[in-house]
């Protein structure tokens, strides 16, 4: 690899992550993103590191590592999206490193590079930027686990310290099962090549100690919160163990569906996630697998890189006979599509780079039309501006990127998801944003009542409000709660439409503020559409009690 084309892969990178950092500066999404920045916050302003609460009430769900890292960084930067943002944005840089890495010293240098540039750019991968949950921090340590495995599988025995310390993360973000994806690759390798000495080795056997011992501070948290109080109600029961929910019901209850959270499965549910999810290089991947299928394609890849693709392949099998599904799931195995990707594409003939060449310049096209139809029916602020640079993008990857090759392929892939992520970071979600009536009444609230204690009256979900408005947010769940407000207090409801009418009659309510509400994350053409957003919307107020 020249070091003209490797500075080129490196500048693209670079303006990948440019772009991505404009996330950093946009709102918190409900419900999952408000929700977890909440409790992030109530950890940083009451000091209390071992419990986690939601309106006051105990909340078992996910385990504590996610919340530490957030609640650190708010004491460092303040409360704010910024704050709550910034160790994912890192985190998701860390796993492109990671991914670098580890296809680095399977392949080459210039696969990790390609590797890197398809993780970064992948679709899902810039909407978690913006919409930070948990998924970025679990890729970012599965693969850091798996990179470090992989050098103690070489000899070194210090990369099982590594190894443990970042499974042991992981499983503090999500949970056991991620041990599947960081050793069932392994397994599957040894199993294959006929290593099964590895197998009883004691370096292996001391990582699975070495993670139990790394977990110690989750398992401490839960038994202090719920196991030594088993008198609080959990689920709508008594007697909950924090442990059980984390080494069972929390992933074997949601896989089997017989745990306190449930879903509904669909065997094909992340085959056509993925093609969103990993745009623009989804119909590359798919290829990319299908040809790993053949036997010559296979021996003519390193034997390791069996690690790789049977560590996705599992993974990606439980999550489809999983009953409980959600679409940023797929992140988790998302670096191990970027290395298969990048392996295959440079792997193409003469005959199939000319292919995927048209195939890619449609997608930019097909992208761009789409985006610039979304601008022109949602009439944002700017909605001009954003199509034109969703026009331009397309034509300027046709000027520099002319002739079928590699780096022509990646370059005209990767002006794609410049015009995706600046579309959706710049533009799009903050007018989406302005629909999150629990942001827009916090925010509203700090400027004109910085000192107010804002009260939720019989709404579940206004996380939004939890994590802006200052302090502390108190819900009220019926009307015999807002009976008993001491009458003294400059006391500001947050209520919906339908209870407005009786506040008002009742309380003599003052209304300060209206605000539009939509579930954002659930988007419809009708709300899409300006013309008929407002049959769509909610509407919530901020009223002051006399």
């Amino acid at each position: 690899m020249s070091k003209t084309e490797f500075r080129r892969y490196l500048f693209l990178i670079f303006v990948l992550v440019m772009f991505s950092a404009t996330a950093l500066f946009g709102g918190i999404m409900e419900p999952d993103g408000a929700l977890y920045a909440s409790i992030a916050k109530n950890m940083a302003l009451h000091n209390d590191w071992l419990n986690l609460n939601v309106r006051g009430a105990d909340w078992l769900d996910k385990p504590h590592l996610p919340f530490w890292l957030a609640a650190i960084s708010f004491k460092i930067f303040g409360v704010s999206s910024f704050a709550y943002k910034f160790p994912s944005f890192l985190f998701g840089l860390v796993g492109a490193w990671y991914t670098y890495l580890l296809a680095k010293n399977i392949y080459d240098k210039k696969t990790g590079l390609i590797s890197a540039l398809i993780f970064l750019s992948a679709l899902h991968i810039l909407i978690s930027t913006f919409d930070v949950r948990a998924e970025i921090y679990i890729t970012a340590f599965t693969l850091a686990a798996i990179y470090h495995y992989y050098k103690a599988h070489q000899k070194s025995f210090w990369h099982i310290i590594a190894g443990s310390f970042f499974a042991a993360c992981a499983i503090m973000v999500k949970g056991i099962f991620v041990l599947i994806p960081v050793f069932g690759g392994f397994i599957i390798y040894w199993l294959i090549t006929k290593q099964f000495k590895e197998l009883i080795k004691i370096k292996w056997w001391t990582a699975i100690l070495l993670i139990l011992i790394f977990i110690t501070p989750e398992l401490y948290a839960l038994y202090s919160q719920f196991d030594l109080h088993p008198e609080k109600v959990v689920f709508g029961n008594t007697q909950v163990s924090g442990l059980k929910f984390f080494f069972w019901d929390s992933q074997f209850g949601r896989f089997f569906n017989n745990g306190p959270i449930k879903g509904k499965g669909d065997l094909s549910f992340f085959l056509h996630t993925t093609i969103w999810a990993f745009l623009p290089w989804s119909f590359l991947f798919y290829t990319g697998v299908a040809n790993l299928f053949q036997k010559k394609s296979r021996n003519a890849l390193p034997k390791e890189s069996i690690i790789i693709w049977t560590s996705a392949a599992i993974t990606f099998l439980l999550f489809s006979f999983s009953k409980f599904q959600l679409p940023h799931y797929i992140l988790i195995i998302l670096p191990q599509f970027a290395i298969i990707t990048a392996v295959y594409l440079q792997r193409l003939n003469e005959k199939t780079s000319k292919i995927f060449f048209i195939i890619q310049t449609a997608v930019s096209l097909l992208v761009a039309i789409l985006l610039g139809v979304i601008a022109y029916f949602f009439e944002f602020n700017g909605y001009v501006i954003a199509i034109i640079l969703v026009v331009i993008s397309p034509i300027i990857a046709l000027l520099l990127f002319k002739k079928p090759s590699t780096f022509s392929i990646v370059g005209r892939s990767i002006f794609i998801s410049y015009s995706l992520g600046l579309f959706l970071c710049v533009f799009f979600y903050t007018a989406v944003l302005k629909y999150e009536s629990g942001m827009e009444a916090g925010l509203w609230l700090k400027e004109n009542h910085p000192k107010a204690k804002v009260k939720v009256l019989m709404y579940p979900d206004a996380y939004s409000l939890d994590f802006y408005a200052n302090g502390d947010v108190e819900y009220l769940w019926n009307y015999e709660d807002l009976k008993k407000l001491n009458k003294q207090e400059n006391n500001i409801l947050y209520v919906h439409d339908d209870e407005l009418a009786q506040v008002k009659r009742d309380y003599n309510a003052e209304v300060l503020e209206g605000f539009e509400y939509y579930h954002i994350t659930k988007l419809t053409p009708k709300f899409i559409n300006a013309d008929s957003r407002p049959t769509v919307l909610e509407h919530f107020y901020l009223v002051r009690l006399h």
